[in-house]
């Protein structure tokens, strides 16, 4: 894929905006790019021609979330998931505290996890679904905070320890970590152990994530308890129980993501009823689906 000179900027842009919240130095954010500080730094002066490979143009563009296509971005609008998530992911950065966020799929709790990374310094989100073993989570963690993880695996894991407890208040956000293997789940359990007080952990699933560590506590597996007890002792929700209260909170969620990604004088509560399914649940696929045809 040729990779336009209108899109490279594009792709600069989001650079310069990413390391604005990225606490390490020129060479680290460097390295979690994929590249090194020269070609970093060439880049960044305007250099575009025969420093990076189309490939590398297209990965950097992948790790920072910038569309390769001319669809519009996504809107965020304030919904009481967005909000809810953004103030326990607040917490959990400042505090240095973990929390374990098991709810519904579909609700928006992904694009919250990646909005707030992407205007946070010292965050990394990690979707764990594709990096389920413990050395594709620990090299990919090491990696996203610019940390060298291509060398032999205890280095890694020892140089993150070290580069996490000199960073400022830094946030580990865990999503899909329902996908994880159990050995991953263990490493996640030593890595808090080792910086404990340092750092933030936020891990996010659905309902599988909860019964996964649930069904390991029953079973008396080495490990699920004392990292349950690391993350609260409780699974975090935010939409409501009661079906009626759900339905409620959802639509409220739903209409407000519509009324901010549509044209005005869109009828809302029309996009509305198509995104929904037969218990009145609307989904945000349905909603992105259902604009696409407006705008």
């Amino acid at each position: 894929m040729l990779v336009s000179n209108e899109m490279k900027q594009r792709i600069i842009e989001a650079m310069r905006t990413a390391r604005e919240n990225f606490g390490g130095s020129d060479a680290k954010f460097a390295t979690s790019l994929s590249i090194n500080a020269a070609q970093y730094s060439r880049v960044m002066r305007g250099d575009l021609e025969k420093v990076l490979s189309e490939e590398k143009w297209i990965t950097i563009a992948r790790i920072l979330g910038v569309g390769m296509g001319t669809q519009s971005n996504w809107k965020t609008a304030k919904t009481p998931v967005f909000d809810f998530i953004s103030q326990q992911l607040e917490k959990c950065q400042s505090d240095s505290l973990s929390a374990l966020l098991c709810d519904m799929s579909d609700i928006g709790k992904t694009y919250t996890a990646l909005q707030y990374q992407r205007t946070h310094k010292n965050v990394v989100y990690i979707d764990c679904s594709q990096v389920k073993s413990k050395q594709k989570l620990i090299r990919k963690i090491a990696k996203s905070f610019g940390v060298g993880s291509t060398v032999k695996y205890d280095e890694v894991y020892e140089d993150l320890v070290f580069y996490l407890k000199q960073l400022p208040t830094p946030l580990i956000i865990l999503d899909e970590a329902g996908d994880l293997h159990y050995e991953a789940f263990l490493e996640i359990k030593a890595l808090w152990n080792a910086t404990e007080g340092y750092c933030g952990y936020y891990m996010m699933g659905a309902d599988g994530l909860k019964q996964k560590i649930h069904r390991a506590i029953g079973n008396k597996k080495v490990g699920y308890t004392e990292l349950f007890s690391r993350f609260g002792r409780k699974y975090i929700q935010c939409v409501p129980d009661v079906k009626e209260e759900r339905e409620k909170y959802l639509q409220i969620t739903a209409a407000m993501i519509i009324k901010a990604n549509s044209k005005e004088g869109t009828d809302v509560q029309r996009v509305l009823r198509s995104a929904c399914d037969g218990d009145g649940v609307p989904s945000l696929r349905r909603i992105n689906k259902e604009l696409s045809k407006l705008n």
